[in-house]
């Protein structure tokens, strides 16, 4: 029986419940230890400010808030993770509905992005571009609404700040989505002055601000390290004449290798390759601007300052692709090949969750492989022998301190480095240090041990 003919709503749900559930299981079933990512966010999380020595802050809140109801379950943070891809699917469903006017093509659209790895083998690591999946989705959806009318309502520009703000303060690389719809705005406004200019769209740029405001006063008050440490990641201080090409180049290899699971479904289901650009089509230009133009944007940036763009920086930028695609060759998609294209579906949907077990299981040397629970069981015991009070903080890098502040049951806030801070903290509170044992040894006041190459000194209250 043809699936697209039952109702297309219940499959959908069907699907995104699907999806739930193996993305989340697959990996609490399979991996020892939550992934790098996910525990450098929780332990910013156990010490949360408007901003880390990396991100801005709200990839660290939402899986604090799930620390806070589940502890250290790493289930609930790949739940976590998978509810973030579905809140974002569910709006790209919702808004190809409306703006495809055809619930088959709105559901294809969707199912078309099972076959992008960015939304499946990648996302059980929830991490700054997964927070980005369902602010991404909201903006181009109330953007949308605003587009498509001349009666500009409060709420929907009101809800367009506040997502883009949600969305910067997950990742600034959101930039290039919240440009790519200005210039668009800009383009109707004062170029081709096909719509008028409404003050309510000021609502839109002050909810923003105010909602940056405390972000940016901490940028001010750290010498602006997460762009310090963006930069960093690009290679731009130490980039070349050659860069200029060879980057850009990587890049857009990267990038058509990335779809060709993709194109491989949309080649299951058109009959011709053959479609009219109208680049007076309203609705294909707002496509053009919410999907062509931020990766264009990202190319450019790469070919002007030679800097190197990660592949998984592009999380985002790929989900309304299946709707453009829909779109553009709407007239040649032969319902007769659907059973083709659900079959590819469905192999791609197994396949990758397939391939993940099996990576998962088969690597020992992952960081998914760390004994973390273990070796915080061993820290904590030793503690418990030679102190009296409670570990309150952790000290060292994201990974091996971050581990401890997540599996130590008194939960220690996670700190980089005391530098500057030790008058805020509890007197009273012990102190874990993570870091070379060589060092730590010879200056530890407390007890020292190590484990697995790294040392650990222990501050506390003797008994």
């Amino acid at each position: 029986m043809n699936v697209l003919n039952r109702n297309i709503n219940n499959t959908f749900f069907i699907f995104a419940l699907s999806h739930l559930v193996i993305w989340t299981v697959v990996p609490s079933l399979t991996n020892k230890n939550l992934p790098l990512d996910t525990i450098e966010a929780l332990a910013w999380g156990s010490n949360l400010d408007w901003g880390f020595n990396k991100h801005p802050p709200i990839s660290a809140f939402f899986p604090e808030v799930i620390y806070q109801i589940f502890g250290p379950q790493d289930w609930a943070y790949y739940l976590l993770s998978q509810l973030f891809v579905l809140v974002a699917f569910y709006f790209v469903f919702k808004f190809s509905s409306e703006f495809l006017g055809n619930v088959k093509l709105s559901l294809i659209s969707v199912l078309l992005l099972e076959a992008i790895y960015f939304y499946n083998f990648t996302t059980p690591e929830f991490n700054v571009n997964v927070c980005q999946l369902p602010f991404w989705s909201l903006v181009v959806y109330y953007s949308w609404k605003i587009y498509e009318t001349n009666k500009i309502k409060f709420i929907d520009c009101f809800l367009v700040g506040l997502f883009a703000a949600l969305g910067f303060l997950s990742k600034y690389l959101f930039i290039y989505l919240l440009i790519s719809i200005d210039l668009l705005f800009v383009w109707l406004i004062f170029i081709k002055k096909t719509k008028k200019f409404d003050f309510k769209y000021l609502i839109t740029l002050e909810v923003f601000i105010v909602l940056l405001i405390p972000h940016l006063i901490w940028l001010f008050n750290n010498d602006f390290i997460t762009i310090t440490y963006g930069l960093k990641r690009t290679g731009l201080e130490g980039s070349g004449i050659l860069d200029h090409l060879k980057y850009p180049s990587i890049f857009l290899f990267k990038q058509i290798g990335i779809l060709i699971p993709f194109f491989f479904l949309i080649f299951l289901l058109i009959k011709k390759f053959k479609t009219k650009i109208n680049f007076k089509d309203k609705k294909l230009i707002f496509l053009i601007f919410i999907t062509i133009l931020p990766i264009l944007l990202m190319f450019i940036t790469s070919f002007v300052t030679g800097s190197k763009i990660r592949t998984m920086w592009m999380t985002p930028f790929y989900l309304f692709f299946g709707v453009f695609f829909v779109y553009i060759f709407k007239l040649q998609i032969n319902f007769k090949k659907i059973n083709s294209f659900l079959y590819g579906f469905i192999f791609l949907f197994f396949l990758s969750p397939g391939i993940y077990s099996y990576i998962s299981i088969k690597q020992t040397d992952k960081r998914t492989d760390y004994f973390g629970r273990d070796i915080a069981n061993l820290v904590e015991r030793r503690w418990n022998k030679n102190f009296s009070n409670e570990i309150k903080y952790v000290v060292g890098d994201e990974w091996y301190a971050g581990n401890l502040s997540y599996h130590i049951s008194s939960r220690p806030k996670w700190f980089l480095d005391l530098k500057d801070k030790t008058n805020k903290l509890d007197p009273n509170g012990g102190v874990i240090y993570v870091g070379n044992p060589e060092i730590l040894k010879d200056i530890c006041p407390g007890d020292f041990g190590k484990i697995n190459k790294h040392g650990y000194c222990m501050i506390g209250s003797r008994y």
